[in-house]
């Protein structure tokens, strides 16, 4: 995680089958021995490299994955957007749905790795339908 400590985690939320899918990725290709989920098995020209594996899968292996995924669970018209076009996406994506499923922004600050100003200055202009809950809420008496 960028500017913290190698050691640091955090807890984040997962519905099961999310758990599912890691579980068995992880059943198949263990992680590496510094803790990463996704490590090179091959090297140059596809050449199996023997284990342990170190090397990072790199960033233009993973674009080529993500381009193949977008188009294969994606509408034409999606893929034409901009909907999740890098995987980083999804990280905003998961975010606004918390934020807009009315998690309060200090928990979902605390499961990003944000400070609740950083989360704010970003996805405050991403939240939905929150005027109709507000109102809502000070209607009650």
């Amino acid at each position: 995680m960028k500017h913290r400590s190698q050691s640091e985690t955090r807890r984040v939320p997962l519905n099961k089958r999310a758990v599912k899918i890691l579980r068995t990725h992880l059943d198949t290709y263990p992680c590496g021995p510094d803790g990463h989920l996704f490590v090179s098995r091959t090297g140059k020209a596809g050449k199996p490299l023997s284990p342990p594996y170190t090397s990072l899968v790199s960033v233009e292996t993973i674009g080529r994955a993500w381009s193949r995924a977008r188009i294969t669970a994606l509408s034409p018209e999606q893929v034409d957007s901009v909907l999740a076009r890098r995987p980083y996406d999804l990280r905003h994506a998961r975010l606004t749905w918390w934020l807009n499923a009315g998690v309060p922004p200090t928990q979902v600050a605390k499961w990003a790795g944000h400070s609740v100003r950083v989360l704010l200055d970003v996805y405050a202009g991403c939240v939905d339908g929150g005027e109709k809950q507000a109102l809502s809420l000070l209607s009650r008496d």
